[in-house]
């Protein structure tokens, strides 16, 4: 019996392996939800937002490494996708996104709803296209999901109202065989990189989520060159923790001073896997050798002297092949143990800041007279009461901003953790979304979402979302009633606070009132007890922490001009708030 456009996409989904499909329904969707319903293994999770349906799935791209899926209806229903496949396609998640449309003979007329999707989706998408014959599939849907795939992109199908149910008259089962390539670099250029690398007396690396699958033969490379490992923040899954004696954390504004001193002292940088974008963190003048999968990354961020395009594994294995040095050799290794010993320093000064009882000593009694007048929660707190909470396999999702940074240095990717953010796209309103995705993978892993209020707010209905499909994420919320990231920045910038307040409401009881449970946190001293009932509680549990809006997260190098911005800025809202009169 032939089968019908909706009926072909929702089996190929099926057989790819597909678990869920996210969106929002919709007249010209019909058919395909009508086919997703009829289809046991393949699940309908019905978001209040198409945006955070496309966060969902690009999480679960992320997670699995294999297709995420998403669908918008017509019009306004697409339009919402487009920030979460902008996050997809910057994180390089391969996600297929199906587009409702206007019926065929009304395309091109300006018809109620219609939006030129091929056109709306261009810069996102590496691969688009509009359905317009039943003749077309399977072929058509076989090209999207491989450009998906091939391309670690964003593939848009558009389906007009009026064809899914329309049959198809040379029906045949899809095939989607794609083998990943494992390429390698010249090995002219390999034999030179080994040369650099035996010549150096000071190497470190700077080591990316694209070097996660070769993590055994990075760390025999670092061993062999005596290498501290600075990371990436998408790379401290997989590299953090007590079996990796080499790393030194992050650098960059959310980073430390070690990680910027290992990169400062170095003489040459090994970047593996990684097209970490800001240039002001790249030291000058040093020798520069960059692995990774695509050419177009090579130099862009730094000037290379060697450039080695392929596996990050295999190039790795064969530098390790080429260096003169062989295991077990006598190396230098004062660089390494020197930017170790500041790294160490580091976190003790950090974890004498995570404890609760801080501000009652001498020095945080002095601090808190300073920027924290009100005894708020210091979010430091509770990020470290959340990692010593948190299963050694869960997965954590965090929101865009200050957020980000409490998790970057406060909770350790350790065992089996896996790390899912906006981090290349940068966009608000992430981590909830994403975290729903990464729940309905696996009901019963842990899965702990770094939320900042702003971004809570942003995207808020899809907290029933989580309640309706009984998804126990963990949420918890940075409630600074700030755009904190935003305040930073402008008086780091010597400009006095603005726009930035949020007039919240108590997010636990609005929790409550959807059907959630819901946790608010005042004092310090409650912050361990109530992290670990919000973990114990079954179901979805949104845990509300007002935390301390004027807390400073100094960067790895902080500038003298970023220091007189600050106190500039600070002496600007101290005069301000003498004639305010809402308290602001």
């Amino acid at each position: 019996m032939p089968r019908t456009v909706a009926r072909v996409i929702v089996d190929a989904l099926s057989e790819l392996g597909v678990r869920q499909v996210f969106g929002v329904v919709g007249d010209a969707l019909n058919p395909l939800t009508d086919a997703i319903r009829g289809t046991e293994n393949l699940e309908w999770v019905g978001c209040r937002h198409e945006e955070a349906a496309a966060f969902a799935a690009s999480a679960q791209s992320q997670l699995t490494g294999t297709l995420g899926v998403c669908m918008g209806t017509v019009g306004p229903g697409s339009v919402h996708l487009l920030n979460g496949l902008y996050d997809a396609a910057k994180s390089h998640a391969p996600v297929l996104a199906i587009a409702g449309q206007v019926p065929l003979a009304e395309l091109g007329s300006d018809y109620f709803q219609e939006v030129d999707n091929d056109a709306l989706f261009s810069d996102v998408a590496v691969f688009r296209a509009t359905i317009t014959s039943p003749g077309q599939l399977p072929q058509l849907l076989e090209t999207a999901v491989r450009s998906a795939l091939g391309r670690r992109g964003v593939a848009v199908l558009t389906v007009p109202g009026d064809l899914g149910e329309r049959e198809v008259t040379t029906d045949r089962p899809p095939r989607f065989s794609l083998t990943p390539p494992v390429s390698r670099p010249d090995g002219a250029a390999g034999r030179r990189a080994a040369e650099l690398l035996d010549r150096s007396e000071r190497v470190t690396m700077l080591v990316g989520e694209g070097a996660r699958a070769a993590r055994e033969d990075v760390l025999a490379l670092a061993d062999r060159l005596a290498a501290p490992m600075v990371l990436t923040l998408k790379a401290k899954a997989g590299f953090e923790g007590d079996h990796n004696p080499f790393q030194v954390g992050q650098t960059g504004l959310i980073g430390n001073p070690a990680a910027a001193a290992a990169l400062q002292d170095a003489d040459t940088l090994l970047l593996l896997g990684t097209d970490f974008p800001y240039r002001d963190w790249y030291p000058e003048g040093r020798t520069v050798i960059q692995v990774d999968t695509e050419a177009t990354h090579i130099g862009r961020r730094v000037p290379v002297d060697v450039g080695l395009v392929g596996d990050t594994g295999a190039t790795v294995r064969d530098l390790l092949d080429h260096l003169a040095t062989a295991p077990g050799d006598a190396r230098d290794r004062s660089h390494l143990d020197q930017a170790r010993e500041r790294f160490d320093r580091w976190r003790a000064g950090q974890a004498r800041l995570a404890d609760p009882r801080h501000d009652q000593g001498l020095v945080g009694r002095l601090r808190s007279a300073l920027d924290n007048r009100a005894h708020d929660i210091r979010p430091e707190v509770l990020a470290a009461a959340v990692d010593r909470a948190a299963a050694d396999d869960a997965v954590f999702t965090s929101d865009t901003g200050m957020a980000t940074v409490w998790l970057s240095r406060f909770v350790e990717m350790r065992g089996e953790r896996r790390l899912i953010g906006s981090y290349n796209l940068g966009s608000m309103a992430n981590a909830m979304p994403q975290a729903l995705g990464a729940q309905c993978l696996d009901r019963e892993r842990q899965v702990v979402a770094f939320c900042g209020d702003g971004g809570l707010s942003m995207l808020l209905g899809d907290l029933m979302t989580l309640k309706t499909h009984r998804l126990p994420v963990k949420l918890v919320v940075f409630d600074n009633r700030r755009l904190g990231m935003v305040k930073l920045e402008q008086e780091q910038a010597g400009l006095p606070e603005f726009g930035t307040v949020l007039d919240n409401p108590d997010f636990a009881a609005v929790a409550e009132a959807m059907g959630i449970t819901g946790i608010r946190v005042t004092d310090p001293s409650d912050v361990e007890s109530a992290v670990r009932r919000a973990f114990r509680s079954p179901g979805p549990v949104l845990l509300d922490v007002l935390t301390n809006p004027d807390e400073v997260a100094v960067p790895a190098q902080p500038t003298v001009e970023q220091g007189w911005g600050f106190a500039v800025a600070k002496v600007k809202e101290a005069v301000r708030s003498l004639g305010d009169t809402d308290g602001h």
